[in-house]
């Protein structure tokens, strides 16, 4: 068995792993790069094998660092099963199209405003793209074992993190490796804690706070604090959010704070997300990732009114009186939220504030860094709003969090391999691990081979 590490080394995106049998190939998730340039161009660049060649693809999560590469795999000539978990394939219904759909409207504007240095700018993949790989898709029971390619199989575990969200085991009858994907918070509010790490020989663990532990004060309090202040200035508050995952978890906080009065009753909350809104009722279907109740799960869904057109999106903008939005994309890469930060982002009055990790190279990166000015759809912006950061309302496990789930092995694997985090938090991860628990651990490097 050999496993080689085509993303996720040096940065949180375009996780995948390459593993390889006598008899078999596999690819464990298939996500994009995003962020700084040099890393978005590798989605260009094409991979180092043959997909057509490829057995399958086990996916953990439904997030696009970890999925948005499929349709392009599929497009290449991939023609085998793609395995995950049923929440992640609903999702991936959402997300993928999604994303081929905004990519396409992304190369028309380019086209239209001339501002690509291709002519013509061309997606990477389209709305129809994706749809063609969905039918790929084949979901695995949560505890289940299935054989995934000839020689090897593979079990699922909730991970946490999101809906659907799994930790892999592949075996191939003599060695096991086991996938984190993105592992979640114990004590989650609105997520199941992961599932307790299993004997393997093998363990490719992320690391994106692998040098960093959340504040473990209620991060409602800065949140309901900022926002009683934005409002008061008569400012707008756009709260850039992942459709999946973090947009729900925004709007049961703006439930709960509503309902404790820690900000005001009326003040209106939108989530402008298409994406999100159709994520947000997938959670009444997979009520056992979650620990909401049926009337939390409702309280969530109607905490803000939902943004569906374009038209009532631009509409927003045209308004500027006191309000929450919440858009996508998370980093502020894409997406409405761009158009929103456009229109507000100028007006010392408002507030951006950021809910989560920001990849190095993106918008949300540069201005948690204090950037004076962003570019965004060919134009230089203004930035004079506000600027926030509730860092420990993260989906993703502390380094305090993965040490914990990983001691609780008795044995220890033969390697760990730390990816799908940037160089300083892989590398104080790989520290913690060596020095915490005695184990051999590596930090792989973009496209490095190891025999297992």
């Amino acid at each position: 068995m050999r496993i080689q590490f085509l993303g996720g080394t040096g940065t949180v995106t375009g996780s995948k792993y390459l593993l390889r049998t006598e008899h078999s190939s596999i690819l464990v998730d298939c996500g994009l790069f995003q962020g700084y340039k040099q890393l978005r161009l590798r989605n260009w660049a094409g991979l180092p094998f043959d997909p057509a060649k490829l057995d399958a693809v086990v996916l953990t999560h439904a997030h696009l660092d970890h999925s948005g590469y499929l349709p392009l795999l599929v497009k290449d000539g991939f023609k085998g099963k793609i395995y995950c978990s049923e929440a992640t394939y609903d999702l991936c219904r959402i997300l993928l199209p999604d994303s081929g759909h905004l990519q396409e409207e992304d190369a028309a504007a380019a086209n239209r405003h001339g501002y690509s240095r291709h002519h013509p700018a061309m997606p990477l993949y389209t709305e129809e793209d994706a749809r063609v790989a969905l039918r790929q898709f084949v979901t695995v029971g949560f505890g289940s074992h299935v054989a995934v390619a000839p020689g090897l199989s593979a079990h699922f575990s909730r991970a946490g993190h999101i809906l659907g969200a799994a930790i892999v085991a592949l075996d191939d009858g003599s060695r096991r490796i086991t996938f984190s994907g993105d592992l979640g918070r114990a004590n989650d509010a609105i997520m199941v804690a992961p599932a307790p790490l299993a004997p393997t020989d093998y363990l490719v663990v992320e690391s994106t706070y692998g040098n960093r532990v959340h504040d473990p004060a209620d991060p409602l309090v800065p949140l309901a604090r900022t926002i009683r202040e934005t409002a008061a200035r008569g400012g707008v508050m756009i709260i850039p959010a992942f459709a999946v995952g973090r947009a729900q978890g925004l709007m049961y906080a703006m439930h709960q704070l509503k309902a404790a009065g820690a900000i005001p009753a009326l003040l209106p909350v939108f989530l402008d997300s298409p994406m999100a809104r159709d994520a947000t009722a997938i959670y009444r279907k997979h009520r056992a990732d979650h620990r909401l109740s049926v009337a939390e799960c409702q309280a969530m869904c109607h905490a803000a009114t939902i943004i569906n057109t374009v038209e009532e999106s631009k509409q927003l903008d045209a308004r500027n009186t006191p309000k929450v939005i919440i858009s996508a994309s998370g980093m502020a890469t894409g997406g409405r939220v761009l158009h929103h930060l456009k229109a507000f982002a100028d007006d010392p009055r408002n507030t951006i504030l950021f809910a989560g990790f920001q990849a190095g190279g993106t918008r949300g990166a540069a201005l948690i860094d204090g950037a004076g000015e962003i570019r965004i759809h060919g134009q230089q912006v203004r930035v004079r709003a506000q600027v926030a950061h509730v860092d420990n309302l993260s989906a993703h496990a502390d380094s305090n969090e993965i040490l914990d789930w990983m001691s609780g092995l008795a044995t220890a694997p033969r390697r760990t391999f730390i990816t799908h985090g940037e160089p300083a938090a892989s590398e104080a991860l790989r520290l913690r691990i060596k020095h915490q628990l005695g184990w051999d651990c590596l930090v792989p490097e973009h496209l490095q081979e190891v025999a297992l």
